[in-house]
Formats: C-alpha cells, structure tokens, sequence
C-alpha cells in the first residue's frame, strides 16, 4: 500500500506526536493522584525518564502506547503493524520494544519498582484503579533504593 500523503504533510503530521504529556498519560496521572499518591514526572536521572515516578513507594509508572511500543498482547487492537513501508516500522517498533525492556531491566537493578501501564488497558477504569493501587501497596518490597542496598 502506498502512503496517501506527500512526505511534507507525512513529515508535519508525525510532527505533532507528541512523547510525553500524551491524553493516555494524562488520564493514568489524573488516576493516581485522585488516589491520593504523589509524583514527580520524566525523571531524567533515571533510565528511560519514567512518565511518573513514586519515590517513598520506590515505584515507576510507564504508559506505554500500543502502538509505538508494540504491545505484545494479541488481543491488543492498537497494536497493528502499518500494511505500508513494513521494513521501516519492524525494526523500528522491535527497537522500541527492545529499548523498553532494557529500560526496565535497569530500572529493577537499582530497586525500583515498574508498572507499565498500555494504552488499550485505559478503557476499564476499575481494572485500571485496582491494578495500580495493588502495584502501590505492595509492602513485600523495600520502601526505597537505599533500603534494599543495605539488606
């Protein structure tokens, strides 16, 4: 399938993607302090600047775009791969995905904690709610980096 726009509208329409402060992430921010929780955003100090991050529950929040993380779950409808210009986007999207979980792994060696939150899994507000208080309540994990250093 050939792509219907010039690459100058392609060019201005990927333009406006944005990476950060995105409506899912938005609505992911707005749940958790309605929850009563506190956060910084995009700490740079961190591996993968995590969209929120939780440090007296020693805890990331990532909300991750099917799409442009390609998210693995089969079910997941936003997560198609574009019929066009397929040898750009598998390694791309593969890359992303690959980029996330090095992300994460990083992450969990300093003792943090990481929730990923995908795009599609916003629609259930209830499932949505009780998946991150249960992530935030979790007492079997050390309260901070320096506590699981030092035991």
């Amino acid at each position: 399938m050939v792509d219907t726009l010039s690459p100058e509208a392609r060019s201005d329409l990927m333009s406006r993607i944005r990476s950060r402060d995105t409506k899912p992430e938005r609505h992911v921010r707005s749940v958790v302090h309605r929850l009563g929780y506190r956060f910084r955003l995009h700490r740079k100090d961190l591996p993968g600047k995590p969209d929120m991050v939780l440090p007296r529950h020693n805890a990331v929040i990532f909300v991750h775009g099917c799409f442009w993380h390609w998210h693995p779950d089969p079910n997941c409808r936003l997560a198609t791969m574009p019929s066009s210009n397929v040898e750009y986007w598998e390694p791309k999207l593969a890359g992303n995905r690959a980029r996330d979980q090095e992300t994460v792994k990083k992450l969990e060696a300093e003792g943090w904690r990481v929730l990923v939150v995908w795009e599609c899994q916003l629609k259930n507000q209830e499932e949505l709610i009780f998946r991150i208080q249960n992530f935030l309540n979790d007492s079997s994990i050390p309260q901070s980096p320096e506590d699981k250093k030092s035991g």
